[in-house]
């Protein structure tokens, strides 16, 4: 199965203030975000992180990502500051030329919001970066819900979302 997130900031403190998370610490914050990504996710289903994967050292990156079921693709968010190689050392594929297009399900991915002229007709762009923002707030012009799926973690329940589920949206907002 093919899964999408974004945003988990996994060991990113300030994280928990700035978006209201309900984690009294970092610790709290991974083990859900791990439990929950695990419980959905077997090891041989493909999950697109939309970006900010990951705010630590080399050691406890490479911790985490050991942890987590699934094959990860990683398209880079502002805050995945670690080279492309270190990430591939780990396992992680890296996909450096977003947006990223899944043609078969008319999908474009982002870690940041795409302008909705930029989004190919017909297809709806699937990002994070915002957190639990509402996307007319931060972006009051040319960005509109019916084109734009927002997957950063804070919206998602802290876990991935399946393409069915994805499509299921899509299909609602037409």
């Amino acid at each position: 199965m093919i899964y999408f997130t974004s945003d988990t900031h996994f060991s990113h403190l300030n994280i928990i203030k700035y978006c209201n998370r309900p984690f009294q610490d970092v610790k709290e914050m991974n083990e859900c975000l791990i439990k929950n990504w695990n419980k959905m996710i077997a090891n041989d289903d493909i999950v697109y992180h939309l970006g900010d994967f990951c705010l630590a050292s080399n050691e406890e990156i490479k911790e985490i990502f050991n942890r987590l079921n699934g094959h990860i693709i990683l398209i880079r968010g502002n805050h995945d500051r670690k080279s492309v190689k270190y990430y591939e050392s780990l396992g992680l594929q890296v996909l450096t030329n977003a947006p990223i297009i899944l043609p078969e399900y008319k999908l474009m991915l982002s870690h940041v919001p795409i302008p909705d002229e930029k989004i190919f007709t017909g297809y709806t762009n699937l990002h994070g970066h915002i957190h639990n923002k509402k996307l007319e707030d931060i972006y009051p012009h040319n960005y509109s819900n019916k084109k734009h799926i927002n997957l950063s973690t804070d919206n998602t329940n802290f876990k991935p979302v399946s393409l069915e589920e994805i499509l299921e949206i899509i299909s609602s907002k037409n």
